[in-house]
């Protein structure tokens, strides 16, 4: 899935969230102005008083569904927009309801923070009013149930159970936020919630209680029979790929999309972030859609969250996620290399980014493999410990780790661009670059690596291969503080030299 630029707005559960302040006016259904907010939070206690909505309920839908980041008015890959993930996709509308409901703009539910959460709480307080909830209802946060189960829109009422069920262990558990110095938070407590009309809904597990015929621990939940090809692989083709992706959504979201006729889109299997947990969609045999000119020789796996937020990538779905790979290896016969594990991105004519550079691919691969993570990894971006000379210019371009990285023209001189690392101990350390792909970029750019025994070059064509990590070698590096890998300027072919990031493992 793709990825886009972002403010990232929360970490992991419990830990720091960072929200951007925005400021906006906004009208609502009668044409009264929305109270200006500073933050989030303020959009929040805002909407909540004004839709006799419960506060907390607001924050713990918008963790469950974009864990409370706009991702910059950009979709979600079922075309939910804004912190609280308003749907507008060709089966479902909650986007449209929420303007009508409020006299918002769909602009402005899409970009603007406060009508985004003003139109969700709007939308909640309709479907508690069509579920009939009284005023005193409306106070017991357990009556909130069947509002919240169906304002996801999911056709599927078992997935749409999913979400609702996940925002009530979200309550259950409590959330701790913390945005430019004040704190925000929502209170653990005892949740019963009230079931309503979706009592007789059975959950995924009770409905789908046959488990996958290709792997064990997954879920079986059939993808619409439109949004992939039936297949009879390995026979007919070979299967030498497994695929790595990000959903750019949540789980139950992802589940309902491929389920949605009108998606044309699909993956083999889903893993959710806070527990690993594995949904199958597509039969190892058929052909899902994920990947384009690769997908009849691959399997793909999704994972739950969006590219710009690390959050998302736990150690539950990074071990999940790396045993099934591991299965799907052996039983096919594919190595378990890089080569035949790869990103989205990496795949023939992709245009997409993700997994992204969020995903740790050496402590991956060490699960694929048995092993373990590195016991040391570090990433210095340029506006990190990094120093260059003024000649090295801030620049942008698709592919760049981080929101910008330094180029410059080749001189045969000494004006090399330097990253710093705290090596923790003597010993041989691999060391990966990062750089933005472009067919101006210089074919030989020489990277150096500080070691006990002198500076090593080692050269680079950064015209191929970028918008991943490369590596140039292990090191043997010495203990301390210190610049341990440079790019140079000094080489006589032509071309722009870029000066992105790097990786440092043990």
């Amino acid at each position: 899935m793709t990825s886009q630029p972002s403010r990232r707005a929360v970490l992991a559960l419990g830990a720091a969230i960072v929200v951007t302040p925005v400021v906006t006016t906004a009208a609502n259904a009668a044409g009264s102005p929305v109270r200006p907010v500073t933050n989030l939070a303020g959009a929040f206690a805002a909407a909540a008083r004004r839709h006799s909505v419960p506060r907390d309920l607001l924050v713990a839908l918008s963790y469950t569904v974009t864990r409370i980041d706009d991702h910059a008015g950009q979709p979600s890959q079922a075309g939910g927009y804004g912190v609280m993930h308003l749907i507008s996709n060709p089966s479902t509308d909650t986007l449209g309801t929420a303007a009508a409901l409020t006299g918002h703009g769909l602009d402005a539910l899409k970009t603007d923070v406060a009508a985004n959460v003003d139109g969700a709480a709007a939308l909640l307080r309709s479907l508690a009013d069509e579920a009939g909830l009284t005023a005193a209802g409306r106070r017991r946060i357990d009556a909130w149930y069947e509002p919240v189960a169906r304002y996801s829109g999911y056709a599927d009422p078992s997935v749409a159970r999913l979400e609702a069920d996940t925002v009530y262990e979200t309550l259950e558990r409590g959330l701790a936020l913390q945005s430019h110095g004040e704190t925000y938070t929502v209170a653990a407590r005892p949740v019963a919630p009230e079931h309503g009309s979706f009592a007789t809904v059975p959950t995924l597990d009770q409905r789908f209680s046959v488990k996958s015929d290709d792997y064990g621990p997954a879920r079986w939940v059939a993808a619409n029979s439109g949004n992939y090809r039936v297949a009879n692989r390995p026979s007919d083709y070979a299967i030498d790929r497994v695929v790595i992706h990000t959903v750019q959504g949540s789980y139950a979201g992802c589940i309902s999309w491929f389920q949605n006729p009108s998606a044309n889109v699909s993956a083999h299997y889903v893993i959710r972030s806070s527990d690993g947990e594995v949904t199958q969609m597509v039969r190892n045999k058929d052909v899902a859609w994920h990947v384009g000119n690769t997908n009849n020789r691959s399997i793909g796996i999704e994972h739950e969250g969006w590219v710009n937020d690390p959050a998302w990538y736990t150690e539950a779905m990074y071990r999940s996620s790396a045993a099934l790979t591991r299965h799907v290896c052996d039983r096919y016969g594919i190595p378990r290399t890089r080569t035949n594990i790869i990103a989205h991105s990496e795949a023939p004519g992709a245009t997409h980014t993700d997994p992204g550079p969020n995903w740790d691919w050496n402590r991956y691969m060490g699960y694929v493999n048995g092993g373990t993570p590195p016991s040391f990894s570090v990433i210095v971006d340029n506006g990190g410990a990094f120093t260059a000379s003024a000649n090295w210019v801030t620049a942008s371009a698709p592919g760049q780790y981080g929101s910008n990285h330094r180029h410059v023209q080749p001189v045969l001189a000494s004006d090399a661009a330097w990253f710093s690392a705290n090596i923790p101990s003597a010993a041989n350390y691999l060391v990966e670059v990062w750089y933005p792909q472009d067919p101006a970029n210089n074919s030989r750019t020489p990277y150096i690596v500080a070691t006990p025994s002198g500076n090593q070059t080692v050269y680079v064509d950064q015209r191929s291969n970028g918008g991943l990590w490369v590596s140039i070698g292990t090191f043997a590096l010495a203990a301390g503080s210190r610049p341990v890998v440079g790019v140079s300027r000094w080489t006589s072919t032509a071309g722009s030299i870029e000066a992105d990031a790097v990786r440092i493992s043990r």
